[in-house]
């Protein structure tokens, strides 16, 4: 299945039509618009000229044939292929370093044999991710900017091929959307943008019964890792290592002190982004450990 770019939303909602349908199993492939909705093609194009009211498109919804409100959706991310160019746009007052941007300002950025092309000196070799995610929330509209406990802007650096992406169902279908790929991104996309570009997504979506992970979960090929959302970032890391404290009382056989000692000796507290509505911060935890337990997903 190909689901066009044209076929978007702007915020994930339980009243959102779904116009494709799938299996469970089914792979499925999304094409999708930059962050900026396609209102970024020359350096000429600032970041006042973007209709903010179609920021942040996201593929979709699509609708998984027997999902159902409390289960749990497992994307298998399988594929990401990326257009020739993508664009960073500044704007005063925008960002984390905002009290330093002066004026607007967009630098259309080349991808050129596997690399990100910044100028004559410098060139990046591209890491494509997705910043935008998410299945719909159990009811109202939530704007595809603001990261929640339904996934959407988390702008995770680790949301990237060859990893799985776990997403609560919330409602029949789970309705699941994505966009906003990124080339190249830093933690805390400290300006509140990484290398913004179309491209074409490649997912395996399986509806998992009862199953024991907290969700938005990610499993890499080395980590599990729980992701939060909060308005501080104190208050989204400390979320996120709850939510990994949970995971390992559900799979682990020690007692709760152990395994807040493990916590501390093994997982890595990591920032997201610090930029959107909603702060994102992740926890991680190696494999291996689990594997000792034999606990696997």
């Amino acid at each position: 299945m190909y689901i066009k770019k044209e076929d978007s939303i702007v915020s994930m909602s339980p009243n959102n039509e779904a116009k494709h349908h799938c299996k469970s199993g089914d792979t499925v492939v999304f094409q999708t618009s930059d962050c900026y909705n396609g209102s970024i093609k020359t350096e000429k194009d600032l970041f006042h000229l973007i209709d903010y009211s179609n920021i942040n498109p996201a593929t979709g919804p699509l609708y998984i044939d027997g999902a159902e409100s409390g289960d749990v959706l497992r994307v298998d991310i399988l594929k990401i292929e990326l257009a020739s160019q993508g664009a960073m746009s500044l704007a005063p007052g925008r960002g984390a370093l905002k009290d330093f941007v002066e004026e607007e300002r967009t630098k259309i950025i080349k991808i050129e044999d596997g690399y990100a092309v910044f100028n004559d000196t410098l060139k990046f070799p591209i890491n494509p991710m997705i910043g935008v995610i998410g299945t719909a929330p159990k009811e109202g509209a939530i704007l595809n900017g603001t990261p929640g406990e339904h996934g959407s802007n988390m702008d995770c650096n680790k949301i990237q091929e060859g990893t799985s992406l776990f997403l609560p169902v919330n409602v029949a279908g789970a309705l699941l959307a994505m966009g906003d790929l990124h080339a190249v991104m830093g933690n805390g996309e400290s300006a509140t943008c990484g290398i913004e570009i179309d491209g074409e997504i490649t997912v395996k979506v399986t509806v998992l019964k009862d199953a024991i992970m907290p969700t938005p979960f990610l499993k890499t090929k080395d980590e599990y890792i729980t992701i939060a959302a909060g308005k501080t970032l104190d208050e989204a890391s400390s979320q996120a290592c709850f939510k990994m404290l949970d995971f390992l009382k559900a799979t682990v056989p020690l007692d709760i002190h152990e395994l807040i000692m493990l916590l501390s000796i093994a997982g890595n507290m990591e920032v997201c982004q610090v930029v959107n509505p909603l702060k994102t911060a992740r926890m991680t935890m190696p494999i291996w450990l689990f594997d000792k337990y034999n606990v696997s997903i």
